[in-house]
């Protein structure tokens, strides 16, 4: 069943049982989820006519974050799909040498699919971030608060998805994906830095 589909206790109790999925990816892929989920929401709260001027800049955000929702969904599937892979590799026979090569070849290719939802989280919760700091310039100031959390949901999960990639590429020997996931994780420090900046003005604007 997609993780869409599943209440949040079932889902929750997944993640609490001693099972291999879901895990930590799904986890920062759902935090993103929610950051666009929020900003969907500020976005739909600044349609008044006061907001006119806006209306355009603001219809696109709409739209992007209800993609961006959909597709950090996905993600937490592929993850929990992935680590499904890599566990049923390392399964395989390793009686003979014949087999020990294959099962070495199948959990390399399972590591390098594993390392890839973590590494598009943090592509995906980037976009968040750049849509939470157009809204919390031009969005309602009645729920400007959930910008600022938003930024937060998506700085999780960033911080999880690098920590998922940066172990996953310890056991990665594919040189090429290796330095492509090695570049998403690179962007992480910059996108969290902008969403804590994003919540230290959204503060100043409520204090204000």
């Amino acid at each position: 069943m997609p993780i869409c589909d599943e209440g949040i206790g079932d889902f929750l109790e997944r993640l609490a049982a001693r099972v291999p999925v879901p895990g930590g990816g799904a986890a920062a892929a759902l935090h993103a989820a929610q950051g666009a989920a929020l900003l969907a929401k500020v976005g739909r709260y600044t349609s008044d006519a006061q907001y006119a001027q806006h209306e355009a800049a603001i219809g696109r955000i709409i739209t992007e974050v209800d993609e961006l929702r959909g597709l950090a969904l996905r993600l937490a599937d592929a993850d929990a799909d992935a680590f499904t892979a890599v566990n049923e590799a390392y399964r395989l026979p390793g009686i003979s040498e014949e087999e020990r090569d294959a099962r070495s070849a199948a959990v390399a290719r399972a590591l390098v699919h594993a390392a890839w939802p973590s590494a598009q989280v943090i592509s995906v919760a980037g976009m968040v971030v750049d849509l939470a700091e157009a809204l919390a310039v031009i969005g309602n100031r009645n729920v400007i608060s959930d910008v600022a959390a938003a930024a937060e949901a998506a700085r999780a999960a960033v911080a999880i998805a690098r920590v998922n990639v940066e172990i996953n590429l310890a056991s990665i020997t594919d040189a090429q994906a290796g330095l492509e996931m090695i570049a998403e994780e690179a962007k992480a420090d910059a996108i969290i830095a902008r969403a804590e900046q994003i919540t230290a003005a959204v503060r100043e604007q409520i204090r204000a």
